[in-house]
């Protein structure tokens, strides 16, 4: 039938009878439809009316059938896009969802494994031909970055392993367990789950024996080494290094720890230091007389306890001076590392001249966790209580009674600390007198 609307639009219906109800369905309006093409249509519709079928609901399939094809399709083109997808981009997601629960160090730290490298080293012997110093080598993932994810096999883990195995080991133990872990959150998510060979293709017994074990670390001070550590620490041009060091030495802190110190996170009128912790979130640990004084006398650049001159100092022009004073010595400016550490505002390596200091003195090996450890070692001389010792660093309970009934005051902590503090100066040949050098720290509004 031909019907007209009140505002004078004519359109073309049928209208049938089916189970007893009257079915109505618009065909079109006259102007899009030609009569000879609106009765071929309501022929169509009475033969399915007739047949007992409801045009409405066979048109209902329809559309319904061809969304089902049109996400068949986009789930087929994504299936295709995932089995292509190589091991780098799932990196990249990786890092960019666990970044908010980890640390800036742990975060770097896995961007330095990934990196291409090619760039100018910033320390090394320069190349006698040439007079440049030498390019920097990938890191131990990026050989496995651009493969597809699919044809990460156990068999091609081991030998990745057994090839960075030849020249760098303890590296290539520290990043196979982050493999493995990032294989872990591979198989968490499906998406990416049904692209491994295996559960975990790094988990294999070859690989771990490939990789062999690590030796354990025994880089301490002695006692009778403290006197030429502390001689050739206090002799290091930059204060701020210097007092990172003993205040590192003193606390028995991990050296991430001390680096993110704060100003606000020491407390002058209970005399604590609040220290971000990986275990607990964070710990308070005693402020002690002779590393109150150090801190005292660094200058307050920033937020930070530990700042760096020269990060407060790389603004936009800054940036540009140091890229012209590279060009003009025929080097390549680091401008990413150099806009990092102005974001940082504090130390960010201080390992090298620590690194010097030790050599001077004939220490040569010992690092920046071996002066946590020796903190620990030199404790056993004064019979402190481990769990005292443990809580002052931040190591996990390791007893029943520790994790659940005992908690130490800070005041119970400082009559320990300060006599560790006294002893291990005392041996050093330090000479300080608390009560003379009463603490120069102060809040500053």
């Amino acid at each position: 039938m031909l019907r007209a609307t009140p505002t004078g639009r004519k359109t073309y219906a049928f209208e049938g009878r089916l189970n007893g109800a009257t079915v109505r369905i618009g065909i079109g309006t006259a102007a899009d439809w030609s009569l000879d093409a609106a009765r071929k249509r309501a022929a169509e519709l009475k033969q399915q009316v007739d047949g007992g079928q409801d045009p409405r609901e066979l048109e209902r399939q329809k559309l319904a059938a061809a969304d089902a094809k049109k996400l068949a399709d986009v789930a087929q083109v994504e299936a295709e896009r995932l089995a292509d997808m190589a091991v780098g981009e799932v990196w990249s997601a990786y890092l960019a969802e666990r970044r908010p629960h980890w640390g800036e160090r742990h975060y770097a730290d896995h961007l330095k494994m990934a990196k291409a490298g090619g760039d100018v080293a910033k320390r090394g012997v320069k190349i006698p031909d040439s007079g440049e110093r030498p390019k920097t080598v990938p890191g131990p993932i990026y050989a496995l970055l651009n493969m597809p994810l699919r044809d990460l096999t156990p068999a091609r883990v081991e030998a990745w392993a057994a090839e960075q195995a030849k020249t760098r080991p303890t590296y290539a133990r520290l990043c196979w367990r982050c493999l493995k872990v990032f294989l872990n959150w591979c198989a968490e998510h499906p998406e990416y789950s049904r692209l491994l060979a295996t559960a975990n293709p790094a988990k294999t017994k070859k690989t771990r024996e490939v990789l062999g074990k690590p030796a354990v670390k025994d880089d301490a001070l002695q006692r009778e080494q403290l006197t030429a550590w502390f001689d050739v620490v206090g002799k290091i041009s930059n204060p701020v290094i210097a007092a990172y060091l003993q205040t590192l030495l003193l606390t028995g802190a991990r050296p991430g720890e001390v680096l993110s110190l704060r100003w606000d996170d020491l407390n002058t009128q209970w005399k604590g230091m609040t220290i971000r912790d990986k275990v607990e979130g964070e710990r308070v640990i005693p402020l002690t007389p002779y590393v109150a004084h150090i801190l005292a006398g660094l200058p307050r650049r920033n937020e930070w306890v530990f700042s760096s001159t020269r990060a407060l100092s790389l603004d936009p022009a800054s940036i540009e001076r140091r890229k012209a004073k590279h060009v003009r010595k025929g080097s390549v400016a680091p401008t990413g590392e150099l806009v990092q550490a102005s974001v940082s505002g504090h130390l960010t390596d201080p390992s090298s001249a620590h690194r010097c200091a030790c050599a001077a003195a004939g220490l040569e090996g010992l690092t920046l966790h071996g002066l946590r450890r020796s903190f620990a070692s030199l404790t056993e001389w004064l019979e402190i209580p481990s769990g005292v010792v443990a809580q002052i660093q931040g190591h996990k309970p390791s007893a029943t009674a520790e994790k659940h009934y005992k908690r130490r005051p800070l005041d119970l902590l400082r009559m320990h600390h300060e006599r560790i503090e006294g002893w291990i100066l005392e041996q050093a040949g330090v000479r300080f007198d608390p009560a003379a050098h009463a603490s120069r720290l102060h809040v500053v509004g």
